[in-house]
């Protein structure tokens, strides 16, 4: 992998394999958009606008470093994600899925804004999650080109009540408030629970209001990039009841959040 200057901004060549839109557009993350032939989002607030064509990612107006710093990392491009499917390919329903989709990587999001968005997305489509989402960046964050940057924890822990009825957030608004007064102020340490074992770190953000199961796995596998946590919605635990009734294969063992993004894959019919 090569990531070099070009007219117009950088690109990764002989990047390794990853099937660009539907990393980022598979329910992970709620900020990026099509832009005609560009998919468009912030990271750390750095906006990109990316195209991928064949091998290649281009970053239009983005510089080499920016992409080595920021966007490698983000797209997990340095991780060994040809291991990872071989292995999960063992099972030949997530085989056939690999086949068709080519490689989903887990994105390695800011845990902040992976524990506010999934909280964000409770009993939610993903148009209404990703509309949210971008009015609470709008108001709340600061300037990243033609968008915003996620809002951090210390600026959303002392509004006032109400002010995220325009968000519109319902009754999530204290779960938002409550999670963001308690990293705010170093009651939950994000960074702490990324590194405690699975089932603890999963009973520390369920200390935060309105955090159950499902929160708490996403903000792990999506936030804090543990492969190993097994969010489960309808649609998983449809699919994995009825494939899985004993539990999961040994051959997902380790990489549970990976497989479950092609679960995702099947049961959606994406």
């Amino acid at each position: 992998m090569e990531i070099k200057n070009v007219n117009g901004g950088s690109v990764i060549t002989d990047c390794p394999p990853v099937n660009l839109p539907l990393t980022l557009d598979c329910g992970q993350a709620f900020r990026w958009t099509r832009d005609g032939e560009y998919l468009r989002g912030v990271v750390k607030g750095h906006e990109a606008f990316i195209k991928q064509t064949g091998t290649e990612l281009f970053f239009a107006g983005t510089d080499c470093e920016t992409v080595r710093e920021i966007f490698v990392p983000y797209l997990a491009l340095d991780a060994d994600y040809e291991s990872i499917t071989k292995r999960l390919s063992r099972d030949a329903a997530v085989a056939g899925a690999i086949e068709k989709y080519g490689v989903i990587r887990i994105l390695r999001q800011d845990p902040w804004e992976a524990l506010c968005s999934f909280i964000i997305s409770q009993r939610r489509s993903i148009p209404s999650i990703r509309t949210a989402v971008e009015k609470l960046c709008s108001l709340f964050g600061d300037r990243a080109g033609g968008s915003w940057s996620f809002p951090d924890a210390k600026r959303l822990a002392v509004l006032p009540p109400g002010a995220l009825d325009e968000v519109r957030v319902g009754y999530r608004e204290p779960y938002i408030r409550d999670a963001a007064q308690r990293v705010a102020g170093g009651e939950t340490d994000l960074d702490a629970i990324s590194r405690m074992p699975l089932d603890e770190a999963r009973a520390e953000l369920m200390k935060i209001r309105g955090v159950g199961p499902k929160v708490a796995d996403c903000t792990l596998l999506f936030g804090m990039n543990r492969l190993d946590a097994f969010p489960v919605d309808v649609h998983i635990g449809r699919f994995a009841s009825a494939r899985y009734p004993d539990g999961l294969p040994e051959c997902f063992r380790g990489y549970e959040g990976v497989a479950q993004q092609y679960m995702f894959c099947i049961q959606t019919g994406l």
